[in-house]
C-alpha cells in the first residue's frame, strides 16, 4: 500500500496572494470568493486540488458562545480574552440560554450564508466546533488554570466538566443551525495543552473529559490532535481508544518514537521551518525517513511564495510513493 499524503495551501499564503486582509477571510464573503478563485492558479502549479472556499479557520466559536470577547486584528490571528478572573468565578458558570446569541456567532453565520449564495460548494462551517477540554479551560481562565488541578482539584474538575458539556451542546446546536446535524462518524479533538499535565494528572483530568466529548459527539472513530504529548502519554492513548493521533509540530515525539510507542495510527507533518531551512534533497530524504515509519499520512503546506518550488518537488516525491 502506498504512502498517503496531503499538500495544502495555508490561509496566510492565500491572504497574501489575493492581496486581502486576514480579517476579510473571516467576515467578507466577496473577498473569500475572490481569494479562493485566485488561489486556483497556485494549486494548478503545485498539481493539487484547489482548496474549497470557506471562512478562515477559527478556533473560538464555542468560547465566544460562552461570553469570551474575541479580538480580530486586521492581519493576524484572532485572540480570545479570558472571562474567569479567579477560581471562585467557576462556581457561577452557567451555560447560555442561546448558544448562537453571541454577536461573533451571528456575524459568522451571516457571512457563511452570503458565502454559500456565491459559492454553494463552500464548507458549511463557521470554525472549529470546540477546542479540547484542557485548552478550553485555559481559554476561559488563562494560564492560571494549569495550577488549578494541584491547588483546587474540585474546581478544576467542575470547570472541565462545564467545558466539555457546553462544547457538546454548542456543537449540536450550531450543526443543527447549519443543516449538518451531529451524526455517528469520525470525531476529532484538538487539545494542544493537554500534555502540560504529567501522566498521573493526565489520567484524572484529561482522559475522562475526552471520553465524555467523544461519546457526546457520537464518535465511531476517535481522532486526536495534541502538540505537547511525551512518550509517557502515548501509552494512555490506548485507554481512551484513540484511532488516529496527529502530533503536528509536537517537539517531544520523533517519528521513531511514534513508531515504537504510539498504540494507534498517526500522521506526520513536514513543518514550515523545515521547508524553509532544508534544500530539496534534504526534504526528500526527510520524506523518506517519515515514510519509513509508516504514518497514515504525511502532510505539508505551502506557506510562503519562495517555498513554491520546494513544494512542487515534494508533491512529485509524494506522488512517486503513493
Amino acid at each position: 500500500m502506498g504512502q498517503k499524503f496531503h499538500c495544502g495551501i495555508s490561509e496566510g499564503f492565500i491572504v497574501r496572494y489575493a492581496g486581502i486582509k486576514f480579517k476579510q477571510l473571516h467576515f467578507d464573503a466577496d473577498a473569500i470568493v475572490y481569494a479562493y478563485e485566485k488561489i486556483k492558479e497556485v494549486a494548478f502549479r503545485l498539481g493539487i486540488e484547489p482548496p474549497v472556499p470557506h471562512l478562515a479557520g477559527f478556533a473560538y466559536p464555542h468560547v465566544a458562545s460562552l461570553g469570551c470577547e474575541i479580538i480580530f486584528p486586521e492581519d493576524s490571528e484572532p485572540k480570545p480574552l479570558p472571562i474567569l478572573k479567579s477560581p471562585q468565578d467557576i462556581d457561577n458558570l452557567r451555560e447560555p440560554e442561546d448558544y448562537i446569541a453571541s454577536s461573533v456567532i451571528k456575524r459568522k453565520i451571516a457571512t457563511l450564508e452570503k458565502l454559500l449564495e456565491k459559492a454553494p460548494n463552500a464548507w458549511k462551517s463557521i470554525g472549529h466546533l470546540y477546542e479540547g477540554p484542557i485548552t478550553t479551560a485555559m481559554l476561559l481562565m488563562g494560564e492560571t488554570f494549569l495550577t488549578l488541578p494541584y491547588d483546587d482539584p474540585i474546581r478544576a474538575h467542575r470547570l472541565l466538566e462545564f467545558c466539555t458539556k457546553s462544547a457538546i451542546n454548542y456543537a449540536h446546536i450550531i450543526r443543527e443551525k447549519l443543516g449538518v446535524p451531529v451524526e455517528p462518524g469520525p470525531v476529532g479533538i484538538p487539545d494542544d495543552f493537554a500534555g502540560m499535565f504529567p501522566p498521573a494528572l493526565f489520567e484524572e483530568f484529561v482522559l475522562p473529559y475526552w471520553e465524555m466529548l467523544y461519546s457526546g459527539m457520537k464518535a465511531t472513530e476517535r481522532h486526536l490532535h495534541s502538540e505537547l504529548l511525551r512518550i509517557d502519554h502515548l501509552v494512555l492513548l490506548e485507554k481512551i481508544k484513540i484511532d488516529l493521533y496527529d502530533p503536528s509540530a509536537d517537539q517531544y515525539v520523533t517519528p521513531e518514537i511514534l513508531r515504537n510507542h504510539c498504540p494507534c495510527d498517526f500522521t506526520l507533518l513536514i513543518k514550515e521551518w523545515e521547508i524553509d531551512t532544508l534544500d530539496i534533497e534534504e526534504l526528500e530524504k526527510l520524506y523518506d525517513r517519515y515514510a519509513s515509519v509508516k504514518p497514515r499520512s504525511i502532510n505539508f503546506w505551502l506557506c510562503f511564495p519562495d517555498h513554491e518550488e520546494k513544494i512542487i518537488r515534494l508533491v512529485k516525491k509524494a506522488r512517486s510513493m503513493a
